[in-house]
């Protein structure tokens, strides 16, 4: 995740997480994407890559299912991302890719199962995450906790759906549903 504020920046550049903190506590684990956020440059590209395998063994499931437990890992994601946030003394620390990697699963469970749709859903999941339109820039500035922190990322992926839709139906004529 990318941080909007200046302070958080300063902050999380010099209490960068180590690979003992990420096998410190599971929590730390999940939160810094099985070690996806460690990387130095675009942490939250790298978390939001890991999170399309994952999705991709999830998506043989039914749309339910899929749905049911990405909404576990949403409210697990809370509790890890707030204590390694608690960690690192910073709510919302660029590592921490956890918010990524189940947001991009909840674009994926919108997203019809072919390589250039996953292309495009993860190109509008990025460019939502990292502008953060209106309303998700205020509630990435107000939200500081592991909510917060996966909040603004389940308001990017909505975003994501909706473009993702919106290009299907215009450039496809491909019938949207919800």
């Amino acid at each position: 995740m990318t941080n909007s504020n200046p302070a958080n920046q300063d902050s999380a550049i010099s209490n960068q997480p180590t690979f003992k903190l990420l096998i410190a506590h599971p929590a730390h684990f999940l939160s810094l994407g099985f070690g996806s956020g460690l990387a130095k440059k675009a942490p939250g590209t790298f978390g939001t890559l890991v999170g399309m395998p994952i999705f991709w063994l999830l998506s043989r499931y039914t749309f339910h299912t899929q749905l049911i437990v990405i909404t576990f890992l949403f409210l697990i994601g809370i509790y890890c991302c707030a204590k390694t946030g608690k960690a690192l003394g910073v709510a919302d620390h660029g590592a921490i890719v956890w918010d990524e990697i189940v947001a991009i699963m909840l674009v994926l469970a919108f997203t019809p199962l072919h390589w250039f749709a996953w292309l495009i859903a993860f190109g509008l999941f990025r460019l939502f995450d990292i502008w953060k339109p209106f309303p998700i820039e205020q509630f990435d500035a107000k939200l500081k906790n592991g909510f917060g922190v996966m909040f603004d990322d389940l308001l990017a992926a909505i975003y994501a759906i909706a473009a993702f839709k919106v290009l299907l139906w215009i450039y496809l004529g491909v019938k949207v549903h919800a």
